[in-house]
């Protein structure tokens, strides 16, 4: 593809910058916990303030990602990339200094400020810059590309945790997220908000209207202002194929937000995982979802805009599938012994069935992208960042406490991965509103 030779800047940008923060995620339970309540394996606190820290980040997310958007519609990609490449550096920094419970207090609260931008930032400005260099046709499978491509940092960041040290682990990743930001300084070219294209591609929507009166692509008026909540509640409002993709978005995040507040914990109380073990069951689902963006491709099941919504069903379902296996850890091997042997393996098989749940972003920005024009990409991808972050404030308040109760000693029943199997039943709604989802306003070519 030759439009991708363009994109190869923010690619080796979005490459490094996921390397360098995804790093730390394999060791910062043990940090948590070994700052908060050392020499245990079970933590209250610890569990409550990763809940907090992430319905905070969340909701400031909800707020900033779709202002930052909108901004870059009017001021360009570059000049708001620099703002979550930046942000990131900062907590890395802090730890690689120092891990002590003042240190760590320190982190806390710059990652929960600086997060709100990073986090949704860095994918709502990437994924707008890529839209506006590459046409609608291919548009889908370069999304796919962007996220396989961050998936590759993720592995690579795992990888490079499982072999450091804990202190050469934030070395390491601050010294690398600096590398990112001068990076994308350096050699990231400024987009023309779509114009870049041919100009009659450029002079019109990107999705032309169907014979349904339903489904007329809404055309955004050029804001002077930060969007409101209402004003974004509108605009998803003004279409089925928003709306049901506001829906599945929200739903999707519950439950992967609610899988990220309870897993972690829950494998360090039930079997004592340790930074290597989590390294190993990162990297088993690292590579198994940088394999389902890259490498299905060669079977274009992108090049169909109609099956962006039917990949996107069976995405969710695999991850459904996922959340179900690891809640059941106990129930399916009651025996205690048993249990010493293969309890610790379960979650690698787990892992495993991840195959196709990394498709459901590229799917659902697929399908939002090629509803609008080419100078509305930063706000559309802004909203279904600020759904996302929605569901990130709530789930953490839902299963926070949930995790908590199930894994102290006060439980009205035995079952420590009750919040995982709830957290899959919100994928499963996903599911449901994501079956008969199709991007109608999507004209499709003529049939000679």
């Amino acid at each position: 593809m030759e439009e991708l030779a363009e994109l190869g800047h923010l690619l080796v940008f979005a490459f490094l910058f996921f390397f360098a923060t995804s790093m730390v995620a394999p060791v910062m339970t043990d940090v948590t916990m070994e700052a908060l309540c050392p020499g245990r394996d079970e933590c209250s606190l610890a569990i409550y303030l990763t809940g907090l820290q992430q319905a905070v980040t969340g909701l400031g997310a909800l707020v900033v990602t779709p202002v930052v958007g909108n901004l870059s519609d009017r001021y360009g990609r570059k000049a708001l990339l620099a703002l979550p490449a930046m942000a990131s550096i900062v907590p890395l920094g802090i730890l690689a200094y120092n891990r002590t419970k003042a240190y760590f207090y320190a982190y806390y609260i710059t990652k929960t400020l600086t997060a709100m931008v990073s986090e949704g930032g860095m994918q709502c400005l990437s994924l707008a810059y890529v839209a506006d260099k590459v046409p609608e046709t291919r548009r889908a499978t370069a999304f796919g590309i962007f996220s396989g491509v961050c998936t590759a940092g993720f592995v690579g960041g795992t990888i490079a945790a499982r072999f450091l040290s804990v202190s050469s682990t934030f070395q390491v990743s601050a010294v690398a997220a600096v590398a990112a930001a001068v990076y994308m300084r350096a050699f990231l070219q400024e987009t023309d908000g779509g114009a870049s294209r041919s100009d009659e591609e450029a002079s019109h929507p990107l999705c032309l209207a169907s014979s349904s009166s339903e489904e007329v692509s809404p055309r955004l008026p050029p804001l002077r202002k930060a969007p409101s909540l209402s004003e974004m509640g509108a605009f998803l409002a003004s279409s089925s194929t928003f709306s049901r993709a506001a829906a599945v978005t929200f739903f999707h995040g519950l439950g992967e937000t609610g899988l990220l507040t309870a897993l972690m914990y829950f494998l360090k109380a039930k079997f004592h995982y340790s930074k290597n073990q989590y390294a190993n069951l990162l990297l088993i689902i690292g590579i198994t979802g940088s394999f389902s963006q890259l490498r299905l491709k060669q079977f274009k099941i992108y090049d169909a805009a109609d099956r962006d919504a039917t990949l996107s069903a069976k995405a969710r379902g695999a991850e459904a599938a996922y959340h179900s296996t690891n809640s059941e850890l106990r129930a399916c091997i009651p025996i205690q012994h048993c249990m010493v042997i293969l309890g610790k393996q379960v979650p690698y098989l787990a892992a495993s069935l991840v195959l196709l749940s990394f498709l459901v972003t590229p799917c659902i920005r697929s399908i939002v992208s090629k509803k609008v024009g080419p100078f509305e990409q930063g706000m559309v991808q802004g909203c279904i960042t600020g759904i996302s972050s929605t569901a990130n404030v709530i789930s953490p308040l839902v299963f926070t406490p949930l995790t908590a109760w199930f894994l102290s000693e006060t439980v009205p029943f035995n079952f420590k991965g009750f919040s995982i199997a709830c957290s899959g039943f919100a994928t499963l709604i996903a599911l449901a509103i994501s079956i008969n989802m199709r991007p109608t306003g999507v004209q499709q070519p003529e049939r000679k």
